[in-house]
């Protein structure tokens, strides 16, 4: 092989090997992530009230105190990784979708938002807000780390 060759040979290496991108491969979208609904819970998350209750203290000798308020109860979700619990609950507080308990979830969290699908089920991506969070095995660690009491 004479210089000549082996020098274009060398050009048109480094031509091919600038054309392809350094992030092919690194470039992909994160996956996922699996878990179980554990439980639901009905919990308090505002109250509904009723009447007039700003004029009670002007109008106090008319009567007009009287204040109808119901306790609004929201799902509240248990979702469990395997190494976070999650507690959860919808955004749309006027039409929630209740959840299958016990079936697999698929999902990603952005900021303060679950956005998860039933594993099964749709494909519609429902937004859950994110209340709690904890790793899961802190009971069982906070058990293990307690001293053993002294037996005589």
């Amino acid at each position: 092989m004479n210089a000549k060759t082996a020098k274009t040979a060398l050009v048109l290496t480094i031509i091919l090997l600038a054309a392809i991108p350094l992030s092919a491969g690194g470039n992909k979208k994160k996956d996922p992530e699996r878990a179980m609904l554990e439980k639901m819970e009905a919990v308090p998350c505002g109250a509904k009230e009723k009447g007039v209750t700003g004029l009670g203290t002007v109008w106090a000798s008319a009567g007009i105190t009287h204040v109808n308020s119901d306790e609004k109860l929201c799902p509240q979700y248990e979702v469990l990784t395997d190494d976070m619990e999650y507690h959860i609950r919808p955004t749309d507080t006027k039409h929630p979708i209740v959840l299958p308990v016990g079936k697999e979830i698929v999902f990603k969290i952005k900021k303060d938002r679950m956005y998860l699908r039933v594993a099964d089920g749709d494909q519609k991506m429902l937004t859950y807000a994110v209340v709690a969070e904890k790793p899961a095995n802190s009971d069982t660690n906070a058990q293990n780390s307690l001293p053993k009491p002294d037996r005589p």
